[in-house]
């Protein structure tokens, strides 16, 4: 009795990811974790970049991958474009003044204004405002 019930917990064995080892729901149609897959796609797309002349409609296309991810990895600046001058890479501008950029979500000369007044603004006034307050019971 002690045998059949030491069987029938290994009987039920979860699925795990391959990669990183991670449980899987039972009824999960694959062998790898979402995580793990678009790392690895991420990964797959970052070579293929490199090995290739593409634009986001390319690697969209190639990896059959909705446009706005990969636009997406441009904004976060995960990926960026190796040639501004392609009248094909102009789909991607700064969110302040609407200059052509290769990544992110801000050219260089408005994310330096935005760090220079961001600095800025926790410069305080006179000696006296910055006293410590206390509250009396």
């Amino acid at each position: 009795m002690a045998t059949q019930k030491a069987e029938s917990l290994f009987e039920h064995s979860e699925s795990v990811c391959k990669e990183c080892r991670r449980n899987l729901p039972p009824d999960y149609p694959g062998e790898v974790c979402p995580a793990c897959k678009e790392r690895i796609l991420f990964s797959q797309v970052k070579d293929f970049i490199r090995e290739n002349d593409v634009t986001e409609f390319d690697v969209s296309k190639h990896f059959d991958i909705p446009l706005f991810k990969v636009k997406g990895w441009i904004r976060e600046g995960r990926i960026e474009y190796k040639d501004l001058d392609k009248p094909t890479v102009k789909t991607l501008h700064c969110q302040k003044c609407g200059k052509d950029i290769t990544f992110g979500s801000l050219c260089t000369e408005c994310l330096r204004k935005s760090n220079i007044t961001g600095s800025a603004a926790f410069s305080s006034g006179s000696d006296e405002e910055e006293k410590f307050r206390f509250l009396q019971k």
